[in-house]
Parts: structure tokens; C-alpha cells; sequence
């Protein structure tokens, strides 16, 4: 009888593993400690075989697994460190993988969603390695082989929002070593094999339009700034919902508040004098500080929100503490960190699933700014 051919081929692999794993133990006795990186490039497989590799034979308690590579149970005291690992440290038990989380500098935002990524890693038995990135690609590129060096499984990838060229960069993400997710970033087929998990601030958008039409507005306009990495796909969202609900396209105040920004008075100066003319009667502010500020500055020239002005901000992080509490757009922070954590988990447990690009949808929070009562009409 001919053997099937899928078994055939099943046999074929489970030798193929076994050679490997029965070389790494070869490799861990002769020399007492071994990197992932080294060995790899030496038997001619990818990293992330063989660091499962070593994650099966330390669950077998063959070896000892240290982030970068392994070491014997019982190693010489004068084996030699890994080579590409600073300091490797054995895993803590139950913790099945490390993984690196790169962020960038400041903001609550950022805060909310490192917190779902350690809630999920908690619940996982994760190890998160926290680095803060810095301004220029350089900067990232260095932070991330320091992390890889360190023996991290995989990456979740923050990055600063300013980096350039930005086909540099992705060329860059395309070559990276080991499994990567992108975090409420966003990138091209150049990137490669990056997953990517983001808020959909397009949608989040144009929930606010919808709202504020529902209210009976049929012109909103934008204020956001400049230098967020999310105001493109405000206006693309805003300009969308606009254009299906045969609204008046309002207008877009685009602000700055970095380097030598004016002071807030003269920031908002463009949109407090529109709101005077009554050109705009309803807007969507990026971000809670900056719609609160700009009720404050509302107030002091005698007009009032929601009468003069209905407000519907984009974050709600502090928007209910503003004098008249803020009705937000809340994206999902806290669930896109948790989102991305499994994506990593899932990789690293079966690096022949689907890549996934998950984008979650924003909510609305209905509070007194935009004249509706507490009941959510969408």
C-alpha cells in the first residue's frame, strides 16, 4: 500500500525538528551557553524556529532558557556569557515569552494603552520589556537591536509619530528579526510581515458628525492639530461622514501646540471668532485639552457651550472634568494594547497563522457639550 503522502510529509518534518533540537543540546553541552542569533545563522534556520526550538526543550527540562539564548542545567562556572545577550537572566517560571513594547515619549494616551498590554501580558504570563523611543529612526533602530539583542520573542511597535523619511522607516520594519505588531500606527506594503492594530479614528470621526447632525447641525467643523499622527484620518474621516449625510462642509481649524506655538487665546482665536459670526454652531475637537481650553475661552467672551457652540472632543481622557462636561469620542486604548499582546502571543504559539491588520472602533460618551440629553442615539 503507498503511504499518504501527508503523513509522509509529517514524518519528514517531525525528523527535521528533532535533528535540530538534538543539535542545540549538542551546542548547549559543548560550549555551556548558546545565543538564539548565532546558532541560527549557523544551522541555516530563522530565529523564531529556533527559539521555539528552545522553548520545547526548557518546557522538557533538557536546558535552561535565558533571554538570548540558553544555558545547561548545570553550566560550568567559566562558560562563557551569550555574546549578543547583555546580562542574559533565566526566564521566571511561568513566563512563557518576553516580548518588547516601544513607545514614545510623553502623553496620557500612551499611558492607556501600555496598561492593556500589561493586563493582557499579566493574564498571559508575559514578560513586557518597556523601552521609550526616540525622535529620530536612528534612535528607534537602536532601541529595537538593543531589545532583540536582550533575547525579547517578539516586538509591539509604538513608534514617534515624527519619523522620516517615512519610506526609510518601513523599509527598516520589513528586515526586522523577530515577529513585530504595529500599535495604533499605521503602515504600507513596504513594512512587510508587520501586523497592526489601531483605533479607527476615521469611524471615530465620523461618529461625532453623525451625532452633531443628528442634533440638527448640518455644518461641524475640525479643530485638531498639526502635529498629531491621527489628525489625517480625523479629516478623512470627518470629510466622509460630511459628504454621505449631504452636509455643509465646516470648516478645519489645524492648531499647533509645540515649539513656539502662540499662547491659547491666540490659538484658538480663528475659531472663537467663526463661532462669534455664527459660521460654526458645532464642532469636533482633537484633543480634551484643548476643548477644554477652548470652552474657557468661549466663556470668557460671553458665549456659551452647547448654546453658541455644541463640542464634541476626541480622546476622553479628562473630558468629563471640563466646567460643562465634555460628550467624546472615546477610542478604545486599554483594548488596542490587550489586541495587540495576543496578536504577539498567537505568532510566537503558530507563526503559520494569517497575518491580521484589526482596526477597533471608537464609542461615543454622551455628556452635557453638545446639547443632547445622556441617552447615546447611535
Amino acid at each position: 500500500m503507498k503511504n499518504d503522502p501527508s503523513l509522509v510529509i509529517e514524518r519528514g518534518l517531525k525528523v527535521l525538528a528533532n535533528e535540530r533540537r538534538e543539535a542545540i543540546l549538542r551546542a548547549v553541552e559543548r560550549q555551556g551557553s548558546i545565543t538564539v542569533k548565532a546558532l541560527a545563522e549557523e544551522m541555516g534556520v530563522s530565529a523564531v524556529t529556533l527559539r521555539q526550538d528552545v522553548r520545547e526543550l526548557a518546557g522538557q527540562g533538557l536546558l535552561n532558557r535565558v533571554h538570548g539564548g540558553a544555558t545547561a542545567l548545570a553550566p560550568d562556572a567559566s562558560a562563557p556569557v551569550p555574546a549578543e545577550a547583555s546580562a542574559p537572566v533565566p526566564v521566571p517560571a511561568g513566563e512563557k515569552y518576553a516580548v518588547g513594547l516601544v513607545v514614545p515619549p510623553g502623553g496620557y494616551y500612551y499611558a492607556e494603552v501600555i496598561r492593556g498590554v500589561q493586563n493582557a501580558a499579566r493574564a498571559r504570563g508575559v514578560r513586557v520589556v518597556l523601552t521609550v523611543s526616540g525622535e529620530s529612526l536612528a534612535e528607534n533602530q537602536e532601541q529595537v537591536r538593543r531589545l532583540v539583542a536582550g533575547g525579547i520573542d517578539s516586538l509591539l511597535l509604538m513608534l514617534h509619530p515624527g519619523l522620516r523619511p517615512l519610506e526609510e522607516a518601513e523599509q527598516w520594519l520589513s528586515t526586522l528579526e523577530v515577529p513585530a505588531v504595529l500599535v495604533e500606527r499605521r503602515a504600507g506594503i513596504q513594512a512587510g510581515r508587520l501586523e497592526q492594530v489601531a483605533s479607527d479614528h476615521a469611524y471615530g470621526a465620523a461618529l461625532a458628525v453623525r451625532h452633531l447632525a443628528g442634533l440638527g447641525h448640518d455644518k461641524v467643523a475640525l479643530v485638531a492639530r498639526i502635529e498629531s499622527p491621527n489628525t489625517a484620518l480625523l479629516s478623512a474621516g470627518h470629510a466622509e461622514a460630511v459628504k454621505t449625510m449631504g452636509l455643509t462642509p465646516g470648516p478645519e481649524f489645524l492648531i499647533s501646540t509645540t515649539g513656539d506655538a502662540a499662547p491659547a487665546d491666540a490659538r484658538f482665536e480663528e475659531v472663537v471668532r467663526a463661532v462669534e459670526s455664527g459660521e460654526v454652531r458645532a464642532a469636533l475637537v482633537h484633543n480634551d485639552i484643548d476643548a477644554i481650553a477652548l470652552v474657557g475661552i468661549l466663556r470668557a467672551r460671553g458665549l456659551r457651550v452647547p448654546e453658541d457652540l455644541a463640542v464634541v472632543t476626541y480622546d476622553d481622557e479628562v473630558a468629563e472634568l471640563s466646567d460643562v462636561p465634555l460628550t467624546a469620542v472615546a477610542p478604545p486604548k486599554q483594548a488596542v494594547g490587550a489586541w495587540a499582546l495576543d496578536l504577539a502571543v498567537r505568532r510566537l504559539s503558530d507563526p503559520a497563522t494569517p497575518l491580521a491588520e484589526i482596526l477597533l472602533r471608537p464609542e461615543l460618551r454622551v455628556r452635557a457639550s453638545c446639547g443632547a440629553d445622556r441617552r447615546s442615539d447611535v
